[in-house]
């Protein structure tokens, strides 16, 4: 199957949107605390959605993780294990800084790391950016990280508008200071991902071999790497649980979630919401695999796509949820500018990457 980066750039816009749209289920959740709906979303996210697509799209799922090379195993897991940090920091970063300059903020050091990190390993950096199409690439990575930090510059020119009070009635454990700490934890640890998605390769070609179509060969490696993620998240949660006795929720019982007042929550609407989330979330990197698939030889700036695709949409369902309420003129400007820069960029990694699948 002949790459087509266009068609790549389609799908990883499809990711971002799921990607930026997973926490809006989760705001409708009531009386139950963080660590519950984040673990009992996250199964869905890491348990369930990954090995049922997989073992829907791909040809011997158990036979190509059984015969894949221990240490590839090993070291997509252990990736894993460290963006886990990343993922359990990420849903915190949005409660202190809301969607819009929380994700802007994580994501763009993501993406330096998560884009530049794997091709600096394997010493494939110089020669990629000698070439034309190489450079066109990395061209629109700059202007990413542009329209990233134009992105957080409106969001903090937003905070400083509204003050602290206002930020609060739209975000309402707005936190400046500690949202920020977490942020720049989060992002470094969530370019980790990018690194397990690398190290899986070995997997990718068995999975081919086996007879999986080439739009599929992502699948079982997210198998792997959210195993390890799914590990993080859930000891967290766990140390969670018995420190706020908020096992009983999910049960049906009124717990010290914020909003609980000593009300019962409502167990089925919880589910439903939190399955919802937790499976959303999955399909970003569902598309992903997608995507990468169709980028040729510049694989590594799905990376970069993936996380422009992220801000971009979170930033809109910023507006639709009424974060930037209030702003000045000149802050609007100053978003959509960001957000024209992220759909160039966009743009011109495809088209980089078409240059560079022709012959």
């Amino acid at each position: 199957m002949t790459p087509n980066p266009l068609i790549g750039v389609l799908f990883h816009w499809l990711g971002g949107l799921s990607s930026a749209s997973f926490y809006v289920p989760y705001r409708r959740i009531r009386r139950w605390s963080w660590e519950i709906y984040w673990l009992t979303g996250g199964v869905f996210s890491w348990v369930i959605a990954p090995w049922v697509f997989a073992a829907l799209r791909t040809h011997d799922l158990l036979g190509v993780l059984a015969h894949t090379p221990a240490a590839t195993l090993g070291w997509c897991y252990l990736w894993g294990l460290l963006w886990g940090f990343g993922g359990l920091t990420f849903g915190l970063t949005m409660r202190y800084l809301g969607m819009s300059l929380g994700m802007a903020t994580a994501l763009g050091l993501t993406t330096v790391i998560g884009t530049l990190g794997p091709p600096l390993f394997h010493g494939t950096l110089p020669k990629l950016a000698a070439q034309g199409s190489g450079q066109l690439t990395f061209a629109g990575i700059l202007v990413t990280l542009a329209g990233i930090i134009i992105v957080a510059q409106a969001g903090r020119t937003k905070e400083r508008e509204l003050g602290a009070a206002g930020a609060r009635a739209s975000i309402a454990e707005f936190n400046l200071g500690r949202g920020l700490l977490v942020a720049v934890f989060s992002g470094v640890m969530s370019s980790c991902f990018a690194f397990g998605l690398d190290a899986g390769q070995p997997i990718r070609a068995l999975t081919l071999a086996a007879g999986t179509n080439v739009l599929s060969q992502g699948l079982p490696v997210l198998c792997v790497v959210l195993a390890g993620g799914f590990t993080t998240n859930a000891l967290w949660c766990l140390g969670l649980i018995l420190r706020n006795r908020s096992a009983g929720e999910l049960v049906g019982r009124p717990g010290p979630a914020p909003d609980a007042d000593g009300a019962a929550p409502p167990l089925l609407a919880n589910y439903l919401l939190a399955a919802a989330g937790g499976t959303l979330w999955y399909f970003q990197f569902f598309f992903y695999t997608m995507g990468e698939s169709q980028m040729g030889a510049f694989g590594f700036s799905s990376w970069t796509l993936h996380m422009a695709s992220i801000i971009l949409f979170s930033t809109l369902w910023g507006f639709a949820l009424k974060e930037w309420a209030g702003i000045s003129g000149r802050t609007r400007t100053l978003v959509w500018l960001g957000i024209g820069l992220l759909v160039a960029s966009t743009l011109v990694i495809g088209a980089g990457n078409f240059l560079a699948s022709r012959p």
